[in-house]
Parts: C-alpha cells; sequence; structure tokens
C-alpha cells in the first residue's frame, strides 16, 4: 500500500507541475473526460495570457464555451452563447461576471496575463 500510495503522490505532482507549465496554475488533479478540459465542471483556478476558449459544461451553464476575448490590466471581457443567445461581460482585476450560474472571479490581471477562478452558483 505504501507504494501505491508513493506513485500516486508522484502522479498528483507531475499533474501539478504540468499544469503549472501550460498555464493552468496550481489546481486539484481531477479526472475529466477527453475534450472536456479542467474547468468542464465549473470549479477552477486558471491563467490565460491571450484570447481563450474555455469548456463548461453546457447542460450545467445553459453555454459550452466561455471565451475570454480581451486582457489587459484594467479589464478583462469575456462572452459566451448558446441557442442564438450571447452572453458578454467584463470587469477589472478583482471584480466578478456572472453568465447564468457561472461566476468568473478575476483574481488578478497585469499586461496581457489574467488570473481567473471559476465556480458554479445557484441559479
Amino acid at each position: 500500500m505504501g507504494t501505491h500510495m508513493s506513485r500516486r503522490a508522484t502522479t498528483t505532482a507531475v499533474t501539478l507541475t504540468m499544469a503549472g507549465a501550460l498555464g493552468f496554475g496550481a489546481m486539484a488533479p481531477t479526472a475529466y473526460g477527453a475534450g472536456q478540459g479542467p474547468c468542464y465542471d465549473g470549479r477552477c483556478e486558471i491563467t490565460v495570457s491571450k484570447p481563450t476558449t474555455i469548456k463548461v459544461d453546457s447542460r450545467k451553464f445553459g453555454f459550452g464555451k466561455l471565451k475570454v476575448t480581451h486582457i489587459s490590466s484594467r479589464a478583462v471581457k469575456f462572452s459566451a452563447s448558446s441557442g442564438g443567445a450571447s452572453l458578454s461581460g467584463s470587469t477589472s482585476p478583482g471584480g466578478t461576471v456572472k453568465f447564468n450560474n457561472l461566476k468568473i472571479w478575476v483574481k488578478s490581471a497585469s499586461g496581457h496575463k489574467a488570473r481567473l477562478a471559476l465556480f458554479p452558483t445557484k441559479r
């Protein structure tokens, strides 16, 4: 049992190291299906440095792709669409944007890099 736990700790460390190298920052290792991504369940912290599309569960949030459309030290802009309806919003560092029942917190932004935290809310 000790060897199994050691391997698991090593795998977790490698996962966290790779996530950091890819720009996702420190996050708890989670299992997600192919093509879903680390934010699919609406719970993650991610660092973005260019316009990016973040995949989320469309059944849970009403849209499947959250788009970060602009990043500056003053504001981060977002958009999402589904079935002809579109959502858009922006906030400065420290602020939040809520699309349906997904809240996006801009933890920090500087230059063209933003640290985001996503979390689901009650409707």
